[in-house]
C-alpha cells in the first residue's frame, strides 16, 4: 500500500499560517510571501495525523490530501 500524498495550491493560499502551526514538520510559510511551503509531501506514519489535521484546518482549502490506494494502484 502506498503512502499518503499531500499538495499545496500556493495561488489559492492566503498565508495564514495553520499548516505551518499544526505540522511544522510537513509545512512551512515562505518568508517572502507568507504562503505555504510543502516540505514534505509523503510524510512518514508519525506524522500524517498532522498532516491530516492541517489539511482539514486550512481556511482557505489550499491543501489537498491524496489518500492512498488499498490496492496500490
Amino acid at each position: 500500500m502506498n503512502a499518503p500524498r499531500l499538495s499545496v495550491d500556493r495561488q489559492r493560499c492566503i498565508g495564514a499560517g495553520m499548516c505551518a502551526m499544526t505540522a511544522p514538520d510537513v509545512f512551512d510559510q515562505d518568508p517572502d510571501d507568507g504562503l505555504v511551503l510543502l516540505l514534505d509531501a509523503e510524510p512518514p506514519a508519525a506524522r500524517r495525523a498532522s498532516a491530516r489535521t492541517a489539511a482539514g484546518v486550512c481556511p482557505s482549502g489550499a491543501i489537498t490530501l491524496h489518500e492512498a490506494d488499498p490496492l496500490g494502484h
